[in-house]
């Protein structure tokens, strides 16, 4: 399968290993992949805000870049729910259709598409806590939801234990937003780090030494609530542990 590598700004910014493990995990996989050297932002900060103009330019450039490939992944569920559910600030010619279609988040990409259950290389002997976005889980339905009261799934879950030596932490509130919502940490400054501080000291008094997600958004809000609280939890994306990552 050809497939398109997408890392989002944050991830390049901030978190370029997590890029890095991403890669390094889809070609350990048998994946031939390639990084369009011309991607930038798909758009969704901009679409989120209203700048419908601004957003059509970063979603025509992203097409631009992934309609060759049979399959664009991306660690980051928020990117690829704006893909698949909101890419409207441009026509929808045959070309977007199709990348709206074959765009994937890295887990369900791995648990769904490639239908990997085992990482024989990957080894963390540490207890983790999973942190579901609320992109992931309620657009892009990777756990259950609590408060449909539905039989419980966790697709990331699947998938983390596969790696030998680790331990779960099962958080009082365990689908529960962060706080951070993108622009909504910027725009509600106050009520997002409060949220983010209930999530961290939840994880952390159901006994986790990390909070694992498959959003680095998501942790970097989570990482700077528990550092200027003084609580002792590390953080660290999904395809970091599934390539292998010990720590």
């Amino acid at each position: 399968m050809k497939v398109g590598l997408f890392v989002p700004c944050y991830i390049d910014a901030f978190y370029p290993r997590v890029g890095i493990a991403t890669l390094e995990l889809l070609e350990r996989l048998g994946q031939q992949v390639d990084y369009p050297l011309e991607q930038t932002c798909c758009g969704q900060p901009m679409a989120n805000s209203g700048c419908n103009s601004d957003a059509a330019a970063a979603e025509a450039l992203f097409v631009r870049n992934f309609e060759r490939f049979d399959a664009i992944v991306m660690p980051s569920g928020s990117c690829a729910h704006h893909v698949r559910d909101h890419f409207d600030a441009i026509p929808q010619t045959d070309a977007v259709r199709h990348v709206r279609a074959h765009t994937y988040e890295l887990v369900e990409f791995l648990h769904d598409v490639l239908q990997v259950r085992a990482f024989p290389w990957a080894e963390f002997p540490h207890t983790v806590g999973l942190h579901n976005s609320c992109g992931t889980l309620r657009a892009l339905r990777t756990a259950s939801m609590s408060e449909l009261g539905e039989p419980p799934f966790s697709k990331p879950m699947d998938l983390l234990s596969g790696v030998r030596g680790i331990r779960f932490a099962t958080p009082a509130r365990p689908d529960e937003c962060c706080g951070f919502g993108g622009t909504f940490s910027v725009a509600e400054e106050a009520v997002s780090a409060r949220m983010g501080l209930d999530k961290v000291r939840d994880h952390h008094n159901a006994g986790a030494d990390y909070i694992v997600s498959a959003d680095s958004s998501c942790i970097m809000h989570q990482q700077g609530c528990a550092e200027r609280a003084g609580i002792p939890l590390r953080f660290i994306h999904i395809a970091e542990i599934l390539n292998g990552a010990r720590e």
